[in-house]
């Protein structure tokens, strides 16, 4: 997150940015609300879903690394990915975005 933007902030941001644009957009787990890491739960549907993961930067600019590889993933196996890292990391958030129509702009480069 960008500093001193707390996680639960920027979570709640980016809901209402999609709400704006019209995008649905679901916090389907909270974590940590201060600083909890982020997975991005980005469903294309006939295009796959990609899962993104907050990914840390020499700069402190937002960044992104793709969890599920380098290619979109059926919903069954972001699902199981999530499951894994929610296994890991007790205070990590999930926020679930449908963008059938590839509207939604990350806030950060991707690694």
């Amino acid at each position: 997150m960008a500093m001193g933007l707390t996680t639960g902030l920027w979570v709640s941001a980016q809901v209402r940015l999609c709400d704006i644009a019209f995008i649905p957009a679901t916090v389907v787990r909270r974590g940590d609300p201060d600083a909890g890491t982020v997975l991005l739960k980005l469903n294309r549907f006939e295009e796959g879903v990609t899962v993104y993961t907050q990914a840390s930067t020499m700069t402190d600019t937002p960044a992104w690394s793709r969890g599920t590889g380098p290619k979109p993933v059926t919903e069954a196996e972001a699902d199981a990915y999530i499951e894994r890292q929610v296994k890991y990391d007790p205070d990590v958030w999930v926020l679930e975005i449908e963008d059938r129509r590839g509207q939604y702009k990350m806030d950060g480069k991707i690694v």
